[in-house]
């Protein structure tokens, strides 16, 4: 994680909002034939060797809604549960790809938190990425999820597993009482949060941390922006700076994410520092869980600030079914 401090230290805090339009680079596929696409996939789990190429095609070329027509399809077909069969079929990092594709999104970053929360320890780097790079809108829906899958509250499991102000800015995210954004620029109160900022951080010894997580977790994605552009006027550190003196540990981390820039930084220092598992899990975490909300976005900051594209560097660094899977995903190159 020291590395993507690093990375941070190259961008500016860039909060990508709830009122932002949807860059996917997985969408609803056009003459879609469900009790079709259900024979081929039947075909391929039979098949001696497993035809995954098939499987590949299929899945990472229909929206998460077709692939729940297909599975209905499979099921009524061979009377059997496609994903049981494809648990079967398939192995290693190509299963965990198809398997996550079998889930919508807040299906998949639900049980990417509870994993990240269950047993000893907990993974808070992990943790740290799903709840503070969501949107308000999607930490509701999670939550949701969260409780019809696992039979518990989200915010109780979070308040279980962590502590101190981390584990408050994270509850504070996850009540997701984020503003919506407004056609109405409120330059007042974009004055009053920024010289609060600055006033409960720099300006002062110690840092009042409740009115930071108030401001960060409660204000709008426009109106944040705003802010800290005013916030230079009053402190002579930009605000990831005063992030970065001020709070350290996993605070800092949070706090640096709240930009939902991580999935960059990740994908950039993971890919270039880490071994294989580490990699591969990290990888497929983010391409599972945003190739229908913002990948697209993803690869345009990711070739930014590599000067390679997504498409490229998944090439150089994977290889076999695992590569084809993921670059079907990515949707193209740059």
């Amino acid at each position: 994680m020291a590395l993507v401090s690093e990375f941070l230290g190259q961008l500016t805090l860039n909060f990508g909002g709830e009122s932002e339009p949807k860059f996917p680079t997985v969408v609803t596929a056009r003459d879609f034939d469900p009790a079709k696409d259900a024979a081929r996939i039947e075909t391929a789990v039979k098949t001696k060797g497993v035809d995954e190429l098939t499987i590949i095609d299929i899945l990472t070329r229909r929206s998460y809604s077709q692939r729940r027509e297909i599975a209905f399809e499979y099921e009524k077909r061979s009377k059997k549960d496609m994903i049981t069969a494809l648990k079967g079929a398939l192995s290693g990092s190509l299963e965990a790809v198809i398997l996550g594709l079998m889930k919508s999104t807040a299906q998949y970053d639900a049980s990417e938190i509870k994993g990240s929360i269950k047993g000893l320890g907990t993974d808070e780097e992990t943790l740290i990425e799903m709840v503070c790079s969501r949107s308000a809108e999607e930490l509701v829906e999670i939550k949701r999820v969260y409780k019809e899958l696992f039979k518990k509250e989200l915010e109780k499991d979070v308040a279980g597993d962590t502590s101190g102000d981390f584990r408050s800015l994270l509850l504070a995210l996850v009540q997701a009482k984020r503003d919506e954004p407004s056609n109405i620029v409120d330059y007042e109160k974009i004055d009053q949060d920024a010289r609060a900022l600055y006033e409960a951080g720099v300006k002062r010894k110690g840092t009042d941390v409740a009115t930071w997580i108030t401001i960060m977790s409660e204000r709008s994605v426009p109106h944040l922006q705003k802010v800290f552009d005013r916030y230079k006027s009053y402190s002579p550190y930009d605000m990831q700076e005063s992030i970065r003196k001020e709070v350290k540990g996993d605070l800092e981390k949070s706090f640096l994410t709240l930009g939902n820039i991580l999935h960059i930084i990740y994908l950039h220092s993971i890919i270039y520092t880490s071994g294989k598992s580490a990699k591969e899990k990290v990888v497929t975490r983010i391409v599972v869980s945003r190739c229908e909300v913002d990948l697209m976005k993803i690869r345009t900051e990711f070739k930014k600030l590599n000067q390679k594209s997504l498409y490229q560097t998944i090439t150089e660094h994977t290889k076999g079914d695992y590569q084809k899977v993921l670059l079907s995903l990515c949707g193209g190159d740059d």
